[in-house]
């Protein structure tokens, strides 16, 4: 049977080599929607691992906390000796946020100071990224401060000016003067108008001496959400390790809104990946309601030699399946080849800024998984099959007498 509706199907070479083509660049489409939604998600996956690290570690019930010093980890050293050994490949960034009062010679803006130790990687990204004019901080640096650019206009103040800071409450010198040696821009003006970094050396020193608020863990490595089970692995391994006293979180949990974000971003395009597949489902039925008009004749001569209408019904079906399915091949085929040629990372010029705008990497990443791949086909299968539904009803229900008196 699979024999003889492949030859039906090259009756009429022209219209199946058109619908075949048509069920193949729909496959490809999907493949490419299904990476680019691969893409997306490791692009966002990327900027916020690099802002909030893969993991973190607070000190329990931190969220709770009703007082600054109740939401630190004491003993910084010790935690990060602990984390070191469980996770040497690990990029650690210490931070410790103070609330404080930041002020000019006039004017005054509450906020919170961060202080932080990045390894030279991030600390260059960092700086690439955001820093507008003036020079960035040293580490162990505690005599210089880096203020947004929106901050530095709102209390009036310049590169080489004094830039006071008061933590009252805080378990440090909780006040000390420091130089305006840098501005930073964001694309978030709230997040620039709320910006003061000190080193994380400065911040202990006026703040909290040994402690901080959160260590961050960094993979570079780590490109795609497909590699991230091995940053969940470091989270599982950690919370063990480090006791109740601890709270490790994989970033999952550190921002569930951001995550949300991330997990629409399939569906969204498999329902776009429907709407191309019922295009091209129209195509195929096309071709195929024109194969059962051509032969009629022929059906009615199968049912009157004794055909059921049945087996009417899966020739039909059969042939619409083949049509599809080897569309489907060659799509598939095609859109693995180019998935595989842009694996490693690929850039649309000129397009970095709108790229920032909305928090994705400039460096795209696509990425398809194998159930996409089968969701695929599926998609061609079940369209194979619909498309058949009123040519192969038709076909069987043909009357023998009727069929030899009927001409296309």
């Amino acid at each position: 049977m699979i024999a003889l509706a492949w030859r039906n199907l090259w009756r009429q070479r022209h219209r199946s080599l058109i619908a075949v083509g048509a069920v193949a660049i729909v496959v490809w489409i999907a493949i490419l929607l299904y990476a680019m939604a691969g893409a997306l998600k490791n692009s966002f996956y990327q900027d916020l691992t690099e802002q909030v690290g893969h993991v973190q570690v607070h000190v329990a019930d931190h969220e709770d906390a009703r007082d600054f010093g109740a939401g630190l980890i004491r003993d910084a050293d010790s935690v990060r000796t602990q984390v070191r050994r469980v996770a040497p490949a690990a990029e650690l960034v210490a931070t410790l946020r103070a609330p404080a009062l930041v002020a000019g010679e006039d004017r005054s803006r509450g906020i919170a100071v961060t202080g932080q130790d990045w390894p030279d990687r991030l600390r260059d990204a960092f700086r690439d990224d955001h820093l507008a004019a003036g020079s960035f901080l040293v580490q162990g640096d505690t005599a210089h401060i880096l203020l947004g650019r929106s901050l530095a206009e709102a209390l009036e103040l310049e590169l080489g000016d004094p830039v006071f800071v008061y933590a009252p409450g805080s378990e440090g010198i909780g006040a000390a003067a420091y130089t305006l040696s840098g501005l930073l821009a964001f694309d978030d003006p709230n997040r620039e108008i709320a910006a003061a970094y000190l080193t994380l050396a400065a911040a202990q020193e006026l703040a909290a001496p040994d402690a901080i608020e959160r260590l961050e863990l960094h993979y570079p490595a780590l490109r795609t959400t497909r590699s991230d089970a091995a940053a969940v692995r470091v989270a599982e391994t950690l919370a063990a390790e480090l006791g109740a006293g601890l709270d490790v979180r994989h970033w999952r949990s550190i921002d569930p809104a951001f995550t949300a974000i991330v997990n629409f971003i399939v569906p969204m395009m498999v329902v776009m990946s429907v709407i191309f597949f019922v295009l091209a489902g129209l195509l195929v039925l096309n071709t195929i309601y024109l194969s059962a008009l051509e032969r009629v004749r022929e059906f009615g001569v199968l049912i009157a030699l004794g055909a059921r209408g049945s087996t009417v019904i899966r020739i039909v079906t059969l042939e619409s399946v083949l049509l599809c399915v080897t569309g489907a091949a060659l799509g598939v085929a095609a859109g693995l080849a180019m998935v595989a040629w842009l694996a490693d990372g690929f850039t649309f010029p000129g397009m970095e800024a709108i790229y920032a705008e909305v928090g994705l990497s400039p460096v795209l990443y696509p990425s398809v998984e194998p159930w996409q791949v089968a969701l695929a086909v599926g998609f061609a299968v079940a369209t194979a099959i619909l498309a058949a539904v009123g040519p192969a009803r038709l076909a069987a229900t043909i009357e023998p007498t009727e069929a030899m008196r009927y001409t296309v």
